[in-house]
C-alpha cells in the first residue's frame, strides 16, 4: 500500500508543481500541504480528474498549534485539514492548508463538496475559521451569544459566559461566569509502593480463603 501511495504522491507533484508545498506518506496516507490562495483550483482538480477522483469529502477540521510542541512552533496557527475519498479508485488523502491572520480565512469548498457545509460551519464555531463564500456560516454547536471559539487554546476551560433562564426577564439571559477557575493537574505517579503490602495481603486473604 505505501508503494502505491508513494506512486500517488509523485503524480500529485507533477500535476500541482509549485502548488504543493510539501507531499509525504503519514500514517498510511499521504498527506499533500498547499498554500489557501490554491484551495479551490486543486481541490476542484482533485475531485473531477479521473486519477485523482475524490468525489467525496469525508471530513474538514480545524487546528490551533498555538501550543504545539511545548509552544515551540513557530509557522501558521492554524490549519484546516480535509480528509478525501476515492471510491472508484479506493484511495485517500489528507490536504492540509495552513492560516494566520485574525480571523483566519479560507475559501469555502462546499460548492466543490456538499459535504463540506456542516464541517466548515464547525470549524468556524469552534476555532473561528472563517470559510469564504460558504453560504450559510453560522455557529453549529454552541449558542447564538455564545463568546469566543472553545477550540482555541487560549480559550478558558470554564467558558467566559453562563446562561440561565430569567423568570423575570421571560428570557434567556447571559452572565459572567460564577464558578470558580477549573484547573487540570497531571496524575502523580507516585514509586513508594504504598500499594505493595496491601496486594499481598488481599491475595493471602484470597488463598485462605479458597482454602
Amino acid at each position: 500500500m505505501s508503494e502505491y501511495y508513494n506512486r500517488l504522491a509523485k503524480r500529485v507533484r507533477e500535476r500541482f508543481g509549485d502548488r504543493i508545498s510539501d507531499a509525504h506518506l503519514s500514517f498510511g496516507e499521504l498527506t499533500i500541504i498547499i498554500d489557501k490562495d490554491c484551495v479551490l483550483p486543486v481541490t476542484e482538480a482533485l475531485r473531477d480528474e479521473p486519477e485523482f477522483a475524490f468525489e467525496e469529502c469525508i471530513d474538514v477540521c480545524g487546528v490551533d498549534y498555538s501550543e504545539y510542541g511545548n509552544g515551540d512552533w513557530e509557522g501558521p496557527r492554524f490549519a484546516v485539514v480535509y480528509h478525501l475519498l476515492s471510491i472508484v479508485n479506493n484511495h485517500r488523502l489528507r490536504l492540509k492548508v495552513y492560516l494566520d491572520g485574525e480571523p483566519p480565512i479560507i475559501d469555502s469548498v462546499v460548492g466543490i463538496w456538499a459535504s463540506a457545509n456542516w464541517f466548515e460551519r464547525e470549524a468556524f464555531d469552534l476555532f473561528g475559521i472563517v470559510f469564504d463564500g460558504h453560504p450559510d456560516l453560522r455557529r453549529i454547536l454552541t449558542d447564538y451569544g455564545f463568546v469566543g471559539h472553545p477550540f482555541r487554546k487560549d480559550f478558558p476551560l470554564i467558558g467566559q459566559v453562563e446562561m440561565r433562564y430569567d423568570p423575570e426577564q421571560r428570557r434567556v439571559i447571559y452572565e459572567p461566569v460564577s464558578i470558580d477557575p477549573r484547573i487540570n493537574q497531571p496524575r502523580v505517579i507516585r514509586d513508594d509502593h504504598r500499594y505493595i503490602g496491601r496486594e499481598r495481603d488481599e491475595g493471602s486473604a484470597g488463598e485462605s480463603h479458597d482454602a
